[in-house]
């Protein structure tokens, strides 16, 4: 358990954290490169973790250096993993390695923990098997553990959901290049969350590999590109940045933070334009952002381009005047927890007044009351509500060490800015 004190108007400037999701990307494209790759300022955190240890059973050499991994990639050559891997709640790592296990000799099976063997992944399964890849759900409920025969994948055209989550595509994408044929990805619905696309591609072209993309509907990855190895820097985290940022919202302080790229392909940088129609100044140069909270006004908002900053806008919304409307939000039902009705829950038991449906919340602020709130085992449901207690006397944290997931010093930090 984890007590929040009160603050007053947080006046500080920090660092944020690097991306989780640069992270994880960078690292299987590296161990796809043929010859060493350093990854400059990555993010470690179990997520992470799982990936590099994932990797390390596939034959790829990752060292620890400083400030940076340095990854020794095999060209696309990897060897069949001997044991069953273990991937814990890390929701990337799964999807990613999805495919990943196709390129590999041999049958490889994936599997989790908690609640990572309930959230889906027959969109991505589905889409192996249109390429002859025999991949499928071992209990037979679209749900991991999952299992892989490799040996290749033939490519060609499939057809994929867009509507429940784009790791599905990026996953797809990540290993395209190293498919036998050109490889055209044809997005059935609309494609939640873009910009996670958009930083795949991103990454991708910094290594050297080309996509077309056709307007999100249509992605095409010609057969024969190459990872080349590279010197990469990872980006610092807008997701993790909008607990500060809201801090400084809702407080009423002044936030300064360093390392963010104002033109980032994350979606979560958005956050920055949320918090300015809600009321609140902000500056932006290069590598620095200032804002300065005012008094909050309630807003009507779609964030299907940034789903991992909802939490942190809906706890945000509590100190608001007026009703905020969040929609575009139907894929949070399948995160590390159902966050819509984890949402509804703890607001509600907090004092606020929450209406829910399959997509979107309403927030009406309220009278509030000192309350413990469960976490569900989700990062970011502990991050955000801890912002809650920056204003709400009594406000205690259960199971504060699930942050470690992409966030392992967060309440260090957050004791650090208002201490």
């Amino acid at each position: 358990m984890k007590k929040i004190n009160p603050a007053g108007k947080i006046v500080a400037t920090l660092d944020c954290p690097a991306s989780k999701s640069y992270t994880n990307r960078a690292l299987l494209i590296a161990a796809l490169a043929d010859g060493v790759s350093i990854l400059r300022n990555p993010l470690l955190s179990d997520d992470t973790k799982y990936m590099h240890l994932a990797l390390e059973q596939f034959g790829i050499s990752i060292k620890q250096e400083d400030r940076a991994l340095v990854v020794s990639g095999t060209g696309g050559l990897m060897k069949c993993p001997h044991n069953e891997i273990s991937i814990g709640l890390a929701g990337t790592t799964m999807r990613f390695l999805t495919t990943f296990c196709a390129l590999s000799p041999g049958t490889t099976k994936l599997t989790g923990e908690g609640r990572m063997l309930e959230r889906p992944i027959s969109d991505l399964l589905d889409a192996l098997n249109q390429m002859g890849v025999n991949a499928h759900s071992v209990k037979n409920n679209g749900c991991p553990p999952v299992e892989i025969i490799g040996g290749g994948v033939s490519g060609g055209q499939i057809e994929l959901a867009g509507g429940k989550s784009s790791q599905y595509l990026t996953s797809l994408l990540l290993c395209a290049p190293y498919f036998k044929s050109d490889t055209t990805i044809n997005i059935i619905g609309d494609l939640t969350s873009k910009s996670y696309a958009d930083i795949t591609l991103e990454i991708m072209g910094a290594f050297g590999v080309t996509v077309d993309n056709k307007s999100y509907t249509q992605f095409r990855v010609s057969a024969g590109q190459t990872y080349c190895a590279t010197n990469y820097s990872v980006e610092a985290d807008w997701s993790s940045a909008s607990y500060f940022l809201a801090a400084a919202a809702i407080t009423q302080g002044e936030v300064t933070l360093t390392g963010l790229n104002p033109d980032s392909a994350q979606g979560d940088a958005g956050f920055l334009n949320v918090l300015e129609r809600m009321g609140c100044v902000v500056e932006r140069a290069f590598k620095k952002i200032f804002i300065k909270g005012n008094p909050l006004r309630g807003i009507d908002i779609n964030m299907n381009n940034m789903p991992d900053v909802v939490q942190t806008l809906a706890v945000t919304a509590l100190f608001a005047k007026g009703e905020t409307c969040i929609s575009g939000i139907g894929n949070l039902k399948i995160k590390e927890t159902d966050r819509i009705e984890a949402l509804k829950r703890e607001l509600s038991r907090l004092g606020a007044r929450v209406e829910a449906g399959e997509d979107f919340l309403k927030i009406h602020p309220g009278t509030y009351v000192p309350t413990d709130i469960e976490t569900y085992n989700d990062h970011r449901m502990a991050m955000s509500f801890a912002l809650a207690g920056l204003k709400i006397p009594g406000v205690r944290i259960k199971n504060p060490s699930c942050v470690e997931k992409s966030f392992p010093d967060f309440f260090e930090q957050l004791e650090a800015i208002y201490g």
